[in-house]
Formats: C-alpha cells, sequence, structure tokens
C-alpha cells in the first residue's frame, strides 16, 4: 500500500512541477509579447508625429487617401 502511495505521490509532484514550468513559461511568454506591443504601438505613435509622414483615412468608396487633418469623423 505505501508503494502505490509514494508512487501517486511522485507522479504528483513531476506533474506539478511540469504544470508550474510551463504556467511560468506561458507568463513569461505573455509579459514579453505585452512588451514587444507596447514598444511597436509608441514607436508608430512617435514615427506618426514626424512631419513627412501622411495619414491617410478611407474614403466613402472605401478607397485609403490623404486625409486632411481637419475633418472630424
Amino acid at each position: 500500500m505505501s508503494a502505490i502511495l509514494l508512487r501517486v505521490l511522485v507522479y504528483a509532484i513531476i506533474g506539478g512541477a511540469i504544470y508550474f514550468g510551463i504556467r511560468r513559461i506561458i507568463n513569461d511568454w505573455r509579459a514579453q509579447f505585452r512588451a514587444d506591443d507596447k514598444a511597436k504601438h509608441a514607436r508608430d505613435i512617435k514615427e506618426g508625429q514626424r512631419p513627412d509622414v501622411v495619414e491617410l483615412k478611407r474614403d466613402k468608396d472605401g478607397v485609403f487617401r490623404p486625409g486632411d487633418g481637419d475633418e472630424k469623423d
């Protein structure tokens, strides 16, 4: 009986270590992806403020054309 309990305990420890290890890897990746997305967004905002960048707006016919800048949608 004690051999069965020992075997179950070993399997539970190994299973818990695998579960918490995978969980930590996924959380680390998720945090890294969030940081990358935040950096990309900040770079896009900064790039969009340059004077040589033209912002395109979708027209009524679905074609993207340069916006006037003073229009409010």
